[in-house]
């Protein structure tokens, strides 16, 4: 198995304590997707800008649309959430 150094929420400062300040407002926890790449804050913040224009951003898929997609392609990755 890898192991991935990350940075803990309390070590966090800068882009990446503002990013993980974010996820805990948006979602109450920080999830390991934003956790692995915590050694680049601006990787965060960019990954997450994309992820929310992806999601919420205009498009002619509907929200339930993009989380099915979204949801498809976890399951086709045995990606377990």
């Amino acid at each position: 198995m890898a192991w991935i150094k990350t940075v803990d929420p309390a070590d966090a400062t800068g882009v990446l304590k503002t990013e993980y300040d974010k996820a805990i407002r948006r979602a109450g926890k920080i999830f390991e997707i934003l956790r692995i790449q915590s050694l680049n804050g601006e990787s965060v913040r960019d990954g997450m800008r994309l992820y929310l224009t992806i999601m919420y951003g205009p498009s002619p898929l509907t929200r339930g649309q993009r989380e099915m997609i979204a949801t498809v392609v976890s399951a086709a990755n045995h990606c377990h959430y």
